[in-house]
């Protein structure tokens, strides 16, 4: 490993932990010993899932409580939007529309912040605590400085990510979702042992959710290594021999094209609305509502089984275009054997990655939902649930094959310098 490439990896882990100090800024003027009783006694629900995406952050209440959701819920609104008019998704084609196109999902972000800041302060009226509930200075003056905390806290979320992206390794939002989940992998190991103490939940038991852990992470390891390989073939005119010659290649096409986006997109979509009717615990509607979009109930499970699959697909026609790749195949002189280039290359590209991603829309749905199904009855905490263990191995996995692709560039442009 040379020099370039441990300078990105430190750059990586200084920001990672630039985020993780920024997790016990708390924002002022709160009574933390009522947020903390709160979020203990509602760790099973959506605003524990809320917590476990940022880290622990929101049961701190510190100034990166929204984590990245707010910035991952534009983007989803983007990308629908891009779908829909072509405009926007030409814009997204040309570089300085791309810069256009982000910075428009960066405003979007401050709006999005802006309503859940407000929303989470109004929300904190109704914890026990003082007059105001788990605020101790004047209510419009806490609004105010919580927006503010919370919006400098996610946009330095944004520029950690996208630091992280551009110097460092791996995808930066990922990579902060990463380690927040990791963050409370500890406590919740802990949390496990805690419940065998106490008979809440006996030995075999424990043996079954580690094989169930143990089984998620090796599905997730062998779909994600696996690909279907396009045949393809480019011809090329020796002159000394003065005849043709076929050169062999292939196209890799992913089991799962959309990788770890769908589970994030969905758990985004359904966290938030499940922890704005979390708060409205004096309308009894509202908070039937939200019990019966409890990240513990099925209600909930059904939906994110749902809407990964249609992420996976929306997202996979995003990333793969079939039509793209026969244009680039027929221009640099390539074919795939048996089949006409271009119109019918296409076809035949959006057929397999069509039919791989039905299979990998179901994996990750359900890797998703079934490690929940089989330990909802063991009492195990939330960090054991199919999605965190998803992104965790995932985003690992995505960034050690970018290490490595640095490393071999890296070795190649060295061989290039001394004439190999």
């Amino acid at each position: 490993m040379n020099k370039a490439i441990a300078s990105k990896i430190l750059i990586t882990l200084g920001f990672l932990f630039l985020y993780r100090v920024l997790a016990y800024i708390p924002i002022p003027g709160v009574d933390l010993a009522a947020i903390k009783a709160f979020f203990d006694s509602n760790s099973n629900n959506a605003l524990g899932l809320f917590n476990m995406f940022s880290g622990n952050a929101v049961s701190r209440l510190s100034i990166i409580s929204l984590g990245i959701m707010p910035y991952i819920t534009s983007s989803i609104i983007m990308e629908l939007l891009s779908a829909t008019f072509p405009n926007l998704a030409k814009m997204k084609k040309e570089r300085d529309g791309m810069q256009k196109y982000m910075q428009i999902v960066r405003y979007l972000t401050i709006l999005i912040t802006l309503i859940q800041a407000v929303s989470v302060s109004v929300g904190l009226r109704s914890i026990s605590g003082g007059a105001n509930g788990a605020i101790m200075i004047d209510m419009q003056v806490f609004m105010i400085v919580s927006a503010f905390s919370m919006l400098t806290g996610t946009m330095l979320l944004m520029w950690i990510g996208e630091q992280i992206t551009q110097r460092g390794v791996g995808n930066g939002i990922s990579l902060i979702i990463f380690a927040g989940i990791v963050s409370g992998i500890p406590s919740a190991i802990s949390g496990t042992f805690n419940l065998v103490n106490t008979g809440v939940i006996n030995i075999l038991m424990l043996i079954g959710i580690v094989l169930i852990v143990l089984a998620t992470i090796f599905a997730i390891i062998y779909v994600e290594l696996a690909e279907r390989r396009i045949p393809i073939s480019y011809a090329r005119k020796v002159v000394m021999q003065n005849q043709n010659k076929r050169i062999m290649n292939y196209i890799p096409i992913k089991l799962n094209l959309s990788g770890v986006i769908p589970p994030i997109f969905a758990s985004a979509l359904l966290v938030f609305p499940s922890t704005i009717l979390q708060q409205a615990t004096s309308n009894k509607t509202l908070q039937a509502i939200a019990d019966f979009l409890s990240p513990q109930g099925y209600a909930y499970n059904i939906l994110m089984f749902l809407l990964i699959i249609f992420f996976a697909y929306f997202y996979s026609s995003i990333v793969f275009n079939s039509k793209d790749i026969a244009d680039n195949l027929r221009r640099n002189g390539g074919y795939i054997p048996g089949l006409r280039p271009g119109e019918g290359t296409s076809s035949f590209l959006n057929s397999v990655a069509s039919k791989l991603t039905l299979w990998g829309s179901l994996y990750l749905a359900l890797i998703s939902t079934v490690p929940w199904i089989l330990v909802k009855a063991m009492g195990v905490p939330f960090y054991f649930g199919g999605t965190a263990v998803l992104i965790v191995v995932q985003v690992a996995i995505d960034t050690m094959k970018k290490i490595e692709a640095q490393i071999y560039m890296s070795k190649y442009k060295t061989l290039s310098a001394v004439g190999f």
